[in-house]
């Protein structure tokens, strides 16, 4: 039954007539009628009849507006318990991250949210092609996700976040013929053996486009998604990868180098992907400014 229409039919028992009714709801009584009508199609026995001149409720008729009463309580109840879940600062709230964002940004932000009253955080890691990031919205309430500087947007269905544009350098070991230049050129690079991720995955493209402006395919001898992986074959011999500037930069003592490609400058985007309706909650809002605070301080 329409919540509107059990409303109209209890205010009628308690206010007495239609033009009663119809003066509280700021309507006219014709438009009060009609939908007492509507309500009376969808129950088989009369709800209101006649007496004089106005129109009041049958036994029946009051039975169900003791039941709007009741729903009534009970919609308000759920209002105020959606209410209070959305300004809850203490909610939980899930968070998915591909690899490497999981490895620079989860440590930091479950440190900031740990004080009391702070969200609880749940982490996930989820690496997918760029395709796959959008649906992992409907499984988790904030889903870090990376996309090349020049493919495709993310669908308008989905609330965006930027949170920073990440360079794409060339990684290679300390003890590569190319160490020692501040930078690389796409013609340094054609002749040498190259770790590539897995086809779909968000870093091919960048790679492709490498080739293209060698105007020759690349040697591809190795195939890792995961890029501690990749520095860890990168540091073993000659072969060379594309790696993020920050979120994947390998550290001191590793024996891998990065190199800017001076002649073909790369980039990713890194955002934070949700549901509209997600960022209404105050535990959400909240994760959302620590992680923002950390990305622009690290």
């Amino acid at each position: 039954m329409d919540l509107h229409q059990l409303r109209l039919l209890r205010e009628l028992g308690e206010r007495g007539s239609l033009a009663a009714v119809a003066r509280a709801f700021h309507v006219s009584a014709s438009a009060v009628s009609q939908q007492l009508t509507a309500l009376q199609r969808r129950v088989e026995v009369p709800l209101t009849e006649r007496r004089g001149r106005n129109l009041v409720l049958t036994d029946a008729g009051q039975a169900l507006a003791q039941a709007a009463a009741e729903i009534s309580v009970a919609m308000s109840s759920a209002e105020q318990a959606v209410a209070r879940y959305l300004q809850d600062p203490r909610a939980t709230v899930s968070i998915s991250a591909f690899n490497s964002a999981g490895l620079t940004y989860f440590r930091p932000l479950l440190q900031t949210l740990s004080e009391e009253g702070n969200p609880r955080l749940i982490c996930y890691d989820r690496d997918v092609g760029q395709e796959g990031f959008p649906a992992l919205a409907a499984d988790y309430d904030l889903v870090i996700a990376h996309r090349l500087q020049h493919s495709e947007p993310w669908p308008e269905s989905i609330s965006v976040l930027p949170l920073l544009r990440e360079p794409l350098d060339v990684a290679m070991s300390d003890r590569h013929r190319l160490a020692g230049a501040p930078s690389v050129s796409v013609a340094d690079l054609v002749d040498e053996d190259w770790v590539s991720v897995q086809d779909g995955f968000p870093l091919m493209p960048a790679l492709q486009a490498i080739a293209v402006h060698a105007g020759r395919p690349l040697n591809i001898t190795h195939r890792i998604n995961e890029f501690f992986i990749a520095a860890a074959i990168v540091a073993a011999g000659p072969a060379i990868a594309l790696m993020p500037r920050r979120t994947a930069s390998p550290p001191p003592g590793s024996g891998v180098l990065l190199k800017p490609i001076h002649d073909l400058p790369l980039a990713r985007h890194v955002d934070l992907l949700c549901r509209p309706e997600t960022l209404h909650r105050t535990a959400v809002q909240q994760v959302v400014t620590a992680l923002k605070h950390i990305v622009t301080s690290t």
